[in-house]
């Protein structure tokens, strides 16, 4: 095994090369999926609200939850993900 030499920096780990944000903190993205979940079952309960009145509870859920997961992970969070990079870059910027 060998150790660099005490003059050379090692190379910086992808998050932390300047101008490119980290992964988001929990709460930064529990604000994210919260952002991406609500307007969607929002939107779904509206658009199929009289359908979905006729099914039972675990049925109506199990419908919802098809529809929503896919929009919300493949639609929406990465939007959010490149918002959020642009929003941080912008800030680190200024």
């Amino acid at each position: 095994m060998t150790t660099p030499p005490p003059n050379s920096t090692p190379n910086p780990a992808p998050s932390s090369r300047a101008g490119v944000p980290g992964p988001p903190t929990k709460h930064q993205l529990a604000l994210m999926i919260w952002l991406a979940v609500f307007p969607t079952l929002t939107v779904l309960n509206l658009a199929l609200g009289d359908w979905l009145r006729t099914l039972s509870p675990v049925v109506r859920t199990f419908v919802l939850a098809t529809i929503a997961v896919p929009i919300v992970i493949y639609g929406l969070m990465p939007q959010l993900h490149r918002l959020r990079g642009r929003l941080l870059t912008r800030i680190a910027s200024s």
